[in-house]
């Protein structure tokens, strides 16, 4: 059966109205027409099937059959994928497959090593690829909800920034983050749904709302002499919110490490191999997966 994304903003009592690009695809692409059923999430865990009632030209109703809350969330922790930015088209294939396998959020950072090398319009735009990938994952693989991925930041001033006293920064205890800050607009998420998406001004700041907000383990994966396995971290936490901090290609500094040491992320070790940056991630998420589900 066809799955497709509208913003929770497109549901309105027993319709679903889709427009944009997903509205193309309806109707162009998958060719389906009136009567034909279809299931439709909204990304925030709620998920939709229905048979289209309407068809338009650039647009469609969707009448809503039934409709169900997903309990990944409730069986798994909440993941933050803090990843710094990889050269070329790397970054777009954690983006796909951290979606795949269950991550809540991903905060790419700029580190001493970080070999790109990019603009702000080049950040916010790279950002929104990554936005719009994750989407694409989610539809493929099953997923109700889309994880956030904040704009592109320092590693040094989230490091810096999660030595504050936790207790001093509210957040919001389903998700991980502060909502004033860590989710995505109205106007934002229906630019998503008709692919025209792009970051605000307000979202310069949005990183604020990581997880170190809710996390009760933070995790930063190094080639040092001080690293613990991964299996022995992830004793320590509780196992609803995990942070994990994957370098750059020639991994990240001494001093980058030092820094999360004294702010309290544990180094950790992720075997007696030496994984590439675009690996590392998706392999501390598979690591996680099979320790929780």
């Amino acid at each position: 059966m066809s799955r497709f994304f509208v913003p929770k903003e497109f549901v309105k009592a027993d319709s679903i109205y889709i427009t944009g690009k997903e509205a193309h695809h309806i109707l162009d692409v998958m060719r389906l027409k009136v009567s034909d059923e279809v299931v439709v999430f909204d990304g925030t865990g709620r998920e939709y099937t229905g048979i289209v009632k309407a068809a338009r030209r650039k647009s469609l109703e969707v009448l809503i059959k039934s409709a169900r809350e997903s309990s990944c969330r409730e069986r798994g922790p909440l993941v933050t994928l803090i990843q710094a930015i990889t050269k070329k088209d790397k970054m777009d294939y954690i983006a796909g497959k951290a979606t795949e396998l269950g991550v809540s959020r991903i905060i790419p950072v700029t580190t001493e090593r970080t070999i790109p090398e990019w603009n702000d319009a080049k950040k916010a735009s790279m950002v929104q690829r990554w936005r719009k990938l994750a989407m694409e994952a989610a539809k493929q693989c099953g997923r109700a909800d889309i994880p956030e991925i904040n704009p592109i930041m320092p590693f040094e001033e989230l490091v810096r920034h999660c030595e504050e006293p936790k207790a001093t920064k509210p957040f919001d205890k389903s998700s991980g983050f502060r909502p004033e800050q860590g989710r995505r607009t109205k106007q934002s998420q229906k630019e998503i749904a008709s692919g025209t998406s792009c970051p605000r001004n307000d979202e310069k700041n949005s990183w604020v709302a990581m997880t170190a907000w809710g996390s009760d383990l933070e995790l930063i994966a190094v080639l040092s002499d001080k690293a613990i396995k991964l299996k022995d971290a992830l004793k320590d936490g509780s196992g609803k919110n995990i942070t994990v901090a994957i370098g750059p290609e020639g991994d990240f500094t001494p001093e980058e490490a030092e820094d999360a040491l004294r702010a309290g992320f544990k180094i950790v070790s992720l075997g007696p191999r030496v994984l590439k940056s675009d690996t590392a991630g998706l392999a501390v998420l598979s690591m996680i997966n099979y320790e929780f589900f």
